[in-house]
């Protein structure tokens, strides 16, 4: 997708948009339970007062990178008026949101140093350009026809990424080690490191499905369904208790349960891969 790399003139005052006049356009991505997926009021309020001002002055907004700042525009929004301006076959306009947004992205994603390095550096730069590829790829189609995976990018934007990173960290690990199957150590019944980066990539916490009661039913029933050490060591994962800690104060899972911090991240391993194969279909970014 070509930008535009010259600077853009201001656009004249009587191009300022006037969405705030008509009501913003609904998602369309339902839940498990049936439920049209919704905006954060806060988001859908921010939109509306947005959709008042000039291009100009949303770009000048858009721009603003510190989110502590009172100004600043979440990514949530960006994603909304990047859709909208294909209601509005407004190019331009898209150019320069897209540019905007895509630049957030890629500042979020881990550096792609020593591309031509081996091992950790070579895996961050295959995830990095996974993850932006699978994005640019969605905003590309919705150019087209409404792809609703978008719409979680409108509900939870860092979650929706997550996601996407998630799913390329895995898919990364997998293409590089096609040849190295998936095994514990048959002596000490531990897992590899590979293994243990590729299990404990997921967190079936942070989907962006969490939120939907119909989701964490089953959720909760994957996790009773597990074996009583495995299931323990879930609950805990889920308070923020820590496997191991060099503080001698801190209470850790290690300490609760008697176990070595070795055995703990084994069996917490074998409880991720197991939830995992419960609660994911691949359907989602």
């Amino acid at each position: 997708m070509r930008l535009v790399e010259e600077p853009l003139a201001a656009e004249p005052e009587n191009q300022a948009r006037h969405q705030g006049d008509t009501a913003i356009v609904p998602l369309r991505k339902r839940r498990l339970t049936g439920e049209v997926y919704e905006r954060d009021p806060k988001v859908q309020a921010l939109i509306a007062e947005l959709a008042t001002l000039s291009h100009d002055a949303l770009i000048a907004k858009a721009q603003i990178t510190g989110r502590s700042n009172p100004a600043f525009v979440p990514s949530e929004c960006l994603v909304y008026f990047i859709r909208a301006s294909r209601r509005d076959n407004n190019e331009r306009w898209f150019e320069r949101l897209y540019k905007i947004l895509t630049e957030r992205v890629l500042r979020s994603l881990p550096k792609a140093e020593n591309l031509g390095g081996k091992g950790e550096a070579l895996t961050r730069s295959i995830v990095r350009d996974k993850v932006f590829g699978r994005f640019v790829e969605l905003l590309s189609a919705d150019r087209a026809a409404y792809v609703e995976k978008l719409d979680y990018f409108e509900v939870r934007f860092d979650g929706a990424l997550a996601s996407l990173r998630r799913d390329a960290q895995e898919k990364a690990w997998r293409e590089e080690n096609r040849s190295q199957p998936l095994e514990y150590d048959v002596r000490t019944g531990e897992p590899s490191p590979e293994v243990e980066a590729a299990v404990g990539a997921y967190d079936p916490f942070a989907l962006p499905d969490f939120d939907d009661p119909f989701y964490r039913l089953r959720l909760e029933a994957a996790i009773e369904a597990l074996p009583p050490e495995q299931n323990r060591i879930v609950h805990m994962l889920r308070l923020g208790i820590p496997i191991d800690s060099k503080e001698p104060d801190v209470m850790t899972i290690s300490k609760a349960l008697g176990r070595s911090e070795k055995t703990v991240r084994t069996y917490r391993d074998k409880a991720l891969a197991a939830l995992r194969a419960v609660m994911t279909d691949g359907g989602e970014p």
